[in-house]
């Protein structure tokens, strides 16, 4: 299988499958003398671990990260950084059943169809277990930006949609989306989302979420403007993500319903600084950050294996039909959060680097 490979300057791959022995990546391309900890990547996985409240697979891993090479006395060398998470709870006989059957919305059908071979036991590589290695490829990259940017460079992103079930941006608070299980950042709708999530959780089924990231303190002039837009790498990045279905940059989609006039954000200069009236670019514009917040959503279907029974076919094109027990999340959206956040900080990493390489003298 090719194309494990994810960046141009700064690019990791990632290896492994859900129940196999382990998984992890080797990034190459970071920056040398950037101090790194275990406990700082470590940070960064145990927001996507699972099994931390009743609205996630109950799996218990605790993604304990292991650095195998490319750190010295605390500091990146500039060489390969190998990571190697451990996988602990893998349950693999709850597969046995199914192990000839495709599951409706999931990949096997297309993977098996592609190599004409493929790992049914809990997927995989298609599995959403290989986004914890790229979360702690994320956490490096982060370390890099907040060294080379300073400590204005943050990034947050929170689940504004539950299913049919939205929230008011307008409440958005950074400081609430850590403390609630579904990182929402609007606090007057958890208790809603709870009692619609455990009925959907309760009825076999299961739901999809959007998910918005937020880019603050990122330079201007990030992205090139034809064939590596930034805005074209941030979308790539996100669509990467285990279902991953759309991308909005800005206003996205909904830029068609507005006006030049709504959609243009004015431009005004006080001073050396300049300002801009609105931000529905999204951060980005001809391809090439503003120096706004850099603001992304992405959508995230509902998880495909569920407890209700589906019609579909098997390995030997027979139909037949399929209930798919085991340990699932009944929305897989709200893990999405941190891999989506680590999305953006690989390809902001990428482009400073690649910007720092071509323009700075």
């Amino acid at each position: 299988m090719s194309f494990n490979t994810f960046g141009k300057i700064f690019r990791f791959t990632t290896w492994g499958e859900s129940h196999g022995p382990a998984i992890g990546c080797v990034i190459d391309g970071c920056p040398p003398n950037i101090s790194i900890k275990e406990k700082d990547i470590q940070n960064e996985l145990n927001k996507r671990r699972p099994g931390q409240s009743k609205f996630t697979t109950q799996r218990k891993e605790d993604d304990k990260i292991n650095i195998l090479s490319g750190v010295f006395e605390g500091k990146t060398t500039g060489t390969p950084i190998s990571l190697l998470i451990y996988n602990k709870d893998m349950r693999s006989r709850d597969y046995e059943t199914i192990k000839n059957k495709f599951r409706p919305g999931h990949a096997d059908f297309t993977y098996f169809k592609k190599y004409g071979i493929r790992d049914y036991r809990g997927g995989g590589r298609q599995s959403a277990r290989e986004t914890a290695a790229r979360v702690a490829a994320g956490a490096v990259a982060k370390m890099v930006l907040e060294k080379k940017i300073g400590k204005k460079y943050k990034v947050t992103g929170g689940v504004t949609q539950l299913g049919i079930l939205g929230c008011n941006l307008k409440n958005w608070n950074d400081n609430f989306i850590s403390k609630n299980p579904f990182f929402c950042p609007d606090k007057s709708i958890v208790k809603i989302w709870e009692k619609y999530l455990l009925s959907i959780r309760k009825a076999g089924s299961s739901c999809g979420a959007i998910i918005e990231i937020r880019a603050k303190g990122v330079p201007v002039g990030l992205g090139a403007p034809i064939y590596s837009k930034l805005d074209m790498d941030l979308a790539a990045a996100m669509m990467s993500i285990n279902a991953v279905k759309g991308v909005n940059i800005g206003s996205g989609m909904n830029s068609a319903q507005l006006t030049g006039e709504q959609n243009s954000d004015e431009i005004s200069q006080k001073g050396k600084k300049t300002s801009f009236k609105s931000n529905n670019a999204g951060g980005i514009l001809g391809g090439i950050s503003t120096g706004q917040n850099i603001v992304l959503s992405f959508a995230v279907k509902p998880t495909s294996s569920i407890l209700n029974s589906r019609k579909t076919i098997d390995k030997f094109g027979k139909n037949t039909s399929i209930s798919v027990k085991g340990r699932h999340d009944p929305c897989v959206g709200i893990r999405a959060v941190p891999i989506g956040e680590a999305m953006m900080h690989c390809v902001i990493l990428d482009h400073y680097l690649m910007h720092n390489a071509q323009c700075k003298s």
